[in-house]
């Protein structure tokens, strides 16, 4: 059980997604987490983008606490998506949020972290954190592209286990 920050739109959003699907909330972060985590992966890591003064390198970013909204530049050149990182991280996040993730997917959450601080330049601290840094992210994109992806999981997920039960009944 993990305990995250989100912002109050986040929570709907998130909430929204689940009813959708018929599923729980920490069900949909799992879903989210697998989402995003290979677009966190593809981010240029901060020593490969141009310089950008304004953000504190190595600067520790406790929970619940936000960047000054100054220090975070408008963009950042050649990627959109550093740029989106660098807001969410920016934006507070005042609801809680508690939240169940499997063992092996908790497991990733500090490699996720690792890699928000190499492509943010900021520490931002426990898993938990890490967690709402990439939730947050992944949240960040269009709604309607969120429910079709967390669709295509569930329907091959459920097609997998419908020919599981076709071998075993077989």
């Amino acid at each position: 059980m993990l305990t995250v920050r989100i912002a109050a739109a986040e929570r709907a959003l998130l909430r929204e997604l689940a009813r959708g699907h018929g599923t729980d909330v920490s069900d949909v972060v799992v879903d989210g987490l697998l989402d995003v985590i290979p677009g966190l992966h593809v981010l240029p890591a901060r020593h490969a983008l141009p310089a950008v003064p304004a953000l504190p390198v190595g600067a520790v970013l406790p929970a619940g606490r936000v960047l000054p909204v100054e220090t975070v530049p408008a963009a950042v050149p050649g990627d959109p998506g550093v740029s989106r990182l660098l807001r969410v991280l920016a934006r507070p996040a005042p609801c809680a949020v508690t939240l169940w993730l499997p063992a092996p997917v908790a497991d990733l959450l500090p490699l996720v972290g690792e890699r928000i601080a190499a492509v943010s330049g900021l520490r931002i601290g426990p898993a938990s954190a890490a967690l709402a840094a990439a939730l947050r992210f992944w949240l960040t994109g269009d709604p309607q592209r969120l429910a079709a992806g967390l669709a295509g999981l569930h329907q091959h997920g459920a097609s997998r286990l419908a020919v599981q039960r076709l071998d075993v009944a077989a």
